[in-house]
């Protein structure tokens, strides 16, 4: 194997270790209230939740999932599709790069939109 390679390999195997060691210490260190018992204030087999309420709760967070997570899968296909024309139409003529990371933007903005809808979902349920 050459010198860049392993020197690559290398650099991804140090870059591992250090993520997993700074989310194993990041770990340890703010989880220290999830092991904390909250005060009981009711009975066990309390619930004010009726099934009624529960069903639609059910399909409110259903609904706020699909409403995001199909705009996220919006975004990618946009981002990818008006991302890869940009760099092109930039690589013809660079002075038009404003004009295409607008339109970049604009395709995030679809995340947002779906982001923002889930959220009113939500408010509902």
């Amino acid at each position: 194997m050459n010198e860049p390679v392993k020197k690559f390999k290398t650099q991804i195997t140090q870059s591992i270790v250090i993520l997993l060691s700074i989310m194993a210490i990041s770990g340890t260190l703010f989880s220290s209230t999830v092991f904390a018992q909250a005060p009981q204030e009711r009975e066990i087999g309390e619930s004010d939740i009726t099934i009624e309420k529960a069903g639609v709760m059910k399909y409110g967070l259903i609904a706020a999932s699909i409403a995001f997570g199909l705009g996220a899968i919006g975004a990618g296909f946009a981002i990818s599709h008006v991302g890869a024309a940009a760099m092109g139409a930039i690589a013809e003529k660079p002075q038009i790069a404003g004009q295409a990371l607008i339109f970049v933007a604009l395709a995030e903005g679809i995340v947002v939109f779906g982001f923002i809808t889930s959220l009113m979902i939500l408010g509902k349920v």
